[in-house]
């Protein structure tokens, strides 16, 4: 009986790690990369995750970039008066021991100039580079899907 259960455990490891969707560069964590599936015709899609810094000093992320669009932007949106504006940002703080969500109607990263549509559909995923001014670079796998995750508020107020 034990071995059953070591061999239905060693079949079962490797879709657990296929299912991880989180990764770490230094004391940063970021908690599922996704983009909702492209609707026909659109001219741009966004990105979004959490990153965690679990370390002690503030970090920022700069920059970052994909190889399924021609450029990536780290956009936030504001209430102005009234009025829901975007917003290009030049980076985005990421304080010691806090969150930063990037969900819609908060922070985010804008696709444009995209290359490859066909990885745009839901159960695709693509590479994304994050660029952090510290911790450095880590390469992330963005899982397409059609709505939000379950987990994922439909929008956010960052800190």
């Amino acid at each position: 009986m034990l071995n059953k259960l070591i061999v239905l455990a060693a079949l079962l490891l490797p879709a657990c790690f296929a299912n991880a969707h989180e990764y770490k560069v230094g004391a940063l964590e970021i908690a599922h990369p996704w983009s909702q599936e492209l609707p026909p015709n659109a001219p741009t899609v966004a990105a979004y995750f959490v990153i965690d810094n679990r370390g002690t000093a503030d970090d920022r992320l700069l920059s970052v970039d994909t190889p399924i669009a021609g450029e990536a932007q780290l956009h936030e949106h504001l209430m102005q008066g009234d009025v829901m504006k975007m917003q290009h940002v030049p980076s985005v703080a990421v304080p010691a021991g806090g969150e930063v969500t990037f969900a819609p109607m908060a922070y985010h990263v804008m696709l444009l100039g995209l290359k490859d549509r066909s990885l745009l559909v839901d159960g695709k995923r693509f590479p994304m580079t994050l660029h952090f001014e510290k911790a450095g670079d880590v390469t992330v796998e963005v899982a397409v899907q059609k709505q939000a995750p379950d987990s994922m508020p439909a929008h956010a107020h960052n800190p």
